[in-house]
């Protein structure tokens, strides 16, 4: 590390440091330190121990311009709290954790603050006001990894000097300062086994030789970065080089450091790209570690964690959810434990505790869900078919709210689309529930449904050939309403993750015990054309032709007749044309499905092609 700066930073920052305070702030002796403080005072930086204006000229290339602070991830590990707030929100102390880096910047002089949102970034808008921060937007947040975020900053970085914080880390001490002598990395040490990135270092010079996944007794990647402007010279290039290649989606923005350093960067390049100018010097970039006792830096994994930190989440931690699962089994919160993240769902976000040694699932309702679901009609769904003993176990249900606490099935698995012998049993499900002769107060009317998801589009339906598709699935209702189907209940919501197979299903290779199999998510259930659950089950699980005629055999145990091939085509056509609008909906609400919208779209288009081959309409 450049060692001058530091000396007459020091001196600058506090005038009155001793020699052996210096010592330990650098790590080094007390000899070497003296020898330092002797260079800077014959090159004239120093003048009895006082920063001279030859000294402020020597330090202005290395003046640190700006921070840029990452906060566009949604924070899985830290849920429930990050489904209403977003991590870097999140108060330690009664503080935000980015409230209190943006102090410890501004502290340290340091004005010019850009902040990386993503997930819920209306959220930190007031952060402009109170701080004068500048706010960015990285519009790949929901898909990509780090490696975006530091490209869509790359007009940030540029030409700059600038540190690079994580807005959900704790600082105890403040590491930021007027100036830097070279580009760093925070490091903590690791006594024993840790599969956080390891640093290889020079132990003189500081400068990172190597770095990779997993180590023992080592010092690791831990907190902030900072990057001169020679630093970002070198690698925001080869940074977007990996932007711009493919399978790097998931990448770390510290994937590119590892492989500059170990060579690799080079030889992935050269394939894709060809040979590049500059690229022979990949490997000499220079970002040295920067060392930091224990209990400096904090980064909160979960809730469990910030709880043995901050007293105030055993009690109270500010979350609704957290403080209705208290109150519905009467326990204090810190008895809520074994918290995490399960799959988000493409209506709700769920998550995972125990109490009291049991495992239950918590279903919070997602974004704009309540101009999509009638939490009522979803309530009087599980109580009409609660003979049947085929649904979740309900600990409680809230039809104002959408809330809902089922019991988790230990050892349970999801429905395999791919599995024949699990997809023949979902389908008995199917059978029994509408074979019943149970009913609900409300039907399930696929058109009302498309033509309302349409309103909440609000007219800002991207696809370009909308209205002929429209056109040509309205022609399919008529078509379909004048066949005068018989209704029954149907649970239209028929994808094969809502189908769980409880221990003991897999009676054989080729057969599943349908007693052991429970349908959930009773949302969208209302009375209808049973084959619509085949269809949508079908389409649900991105079946091609073949695949869904031989679903629709299963489920009538022979061949169709031709009417019900008919209605099986119709449904999977006007299906896709329901969720393709419920995606652009999703979508506006700033909820990203990767290219599910267009999947479903493809699916109306197609069937409604091949329904009017097939039948000439």
């Amino acid at each position: 590390m450049n060692r001058q700066v530091l000396i007459c930073r020091s001196f600058l920052e506090d005038p009155k440091i001793t020699q052996r305070e210096l010592s330990e702030l650098l790590k080094t002796s007390l000899g070497t330190t003296n020898a330092l403080i002797r260079e800077c005072t014959e090159a004239g930086y120093l003048a009895e121990k006082q920063v001279t204006e030859k000294g402020m000229e020597f330090l202005a290339p290395y003046k640190v311009d700006r921070a840029l602070i990452f906060a566009a991830g949604f924070g899985s590990r830290f849920v429930p709290i990050t489904y209403e707030t977003p991590k870097g929100l999140v108060e330690v102390y009664g503080e935000p954790m980015v409230e209190r880096q943006i102090r410890q910047l501004h502290e340290a002089g340091i004005r010019d603050i850009t902040i990386m949102v993503g997930y819920m970034k209306e959220k930190f808008e007031y952060l402009t006001d109170k701080y004068g921060v500048k706010l960015l937007y990285n519009p790949e947040y929901a898909t990509k990894n780090t490696l975006s975020t530091m490209y869509h900053a790359i007009p940030v970085l540029a030409g700059k000097n600038c540190y690079i914080l994580n807005s959900d880390n704790w600082l105890r001490e403040n590491l930021y300062h007027g100036y830097e002598g070279d580009a760093w990395y925070a490091a903590a040490y690791s006594e024993g086994d840790t599969a956080e990135w390891q640093f290889q270092f020079d132990k003189k010079s500081r400068r990172i030789t190597e770095t990779f996944p997993g180590g023992r007794d080592c010092w690791y990647m831990y907190g902030p970065a900072y990057f001169s402007r020679e630093f970002s010279e070198q690698f925001l290039p080869v940074l977007k080089l990996y932007y711009e290649m493919p399978g790097t989606e998931q990448y770390y923005w510290e994937h590119v450091l590892m492989e500059m350093l170990n060579g690799q960067a080079k030889r992935r390049c050269t394939a894709y790209f060809g040979r590049i100018r500059g690229m022979e010097e990949w490997k000499h970039i220079n970002m040295c570690v920067n060392c930091q006792e224990k209990d400096v830096i904090y980064e909160f994994e979960n809730v469990e964690a910030l709880r043995q930190f901050d007293d105030r989440y055993n009690h109270h931690s500010g979350s609704e959810a957290m403080e209705l699962v208290s109150r519905v089994f009467s326990v204090p919160e810190s008895e809520i434990r074994e918290i995490r993240c399960l799959k988000a769902g493409m209506t709700n976000n769920s998550w995972l505790f125990s109490v009291k040694g049991k495992h239950y699932i918590c279903r919070i309702p997602g974004e704009g869900t309540e101009k999509l679901i009638n939490r009522r009609e979803e309530k009087e769904a599980y109580e009409a078919v609660r003979p049947l003993d085929i649904t979740d176990e309900l600990v409680y249900f809230d039809a104002d709210s959408g809330y809902k606490i089922s019991a988790f099935y230990e050892d349970s698995r999801n429905a395999d689309a791919r599995d024949q012998a699990d997809m023949e049993a979902c389908m008995g499900k199917l059978r029994k529930l509408h074979g019943s002769g149970i009913r609900v107060g409300h039907d399930f009317d696929i058109w009302e449904r498309i033509n309302y998801y349409e309103g909440l589009c609000g007219g800002e339906i991207p696809f370009a050939d909308y209205a002929e598709v429209k056109a040509g699935a309205e022609e399919l209702w008529r078509r379909l309403s004048a066949l005068d189907r018989p209704k029954t209940i149907a649970h239209i919501d028929s994808v094969p993750d809502n189908f769980i197979l409880l221990p003991g299903a897999e009676i054989s290779e080729t057969e599943r015990d349908p007693e052991k199999i429970r349908l959930i998510d009773w949302e969208y259930c209302g009375m209808c054309d049973p084959l619509i659950d085949v269809s949508m089950c079908a389409i649900y699980s991105f079946m091609n032709e073949e695949q869904a005629d031989g679903l629709l055999r299963m489920y009538l145990e022979g061949e169709p007749k031709a009417e019900e091939r008919e209605v099986f085509y119709a449904y999977m056509a006007l299906g896709g044309l329901l969720w393709s609008l419920w995606g652009v909906y999703k979508e506006k609400l700033g909820v990203q499905f990767s290219d599910y919208t267009i999947k479903m779209y493809r699916y109306c288009k197609d069937y409604c092609r091949k329904i009017e081959k097939l039948y000439r309409m």
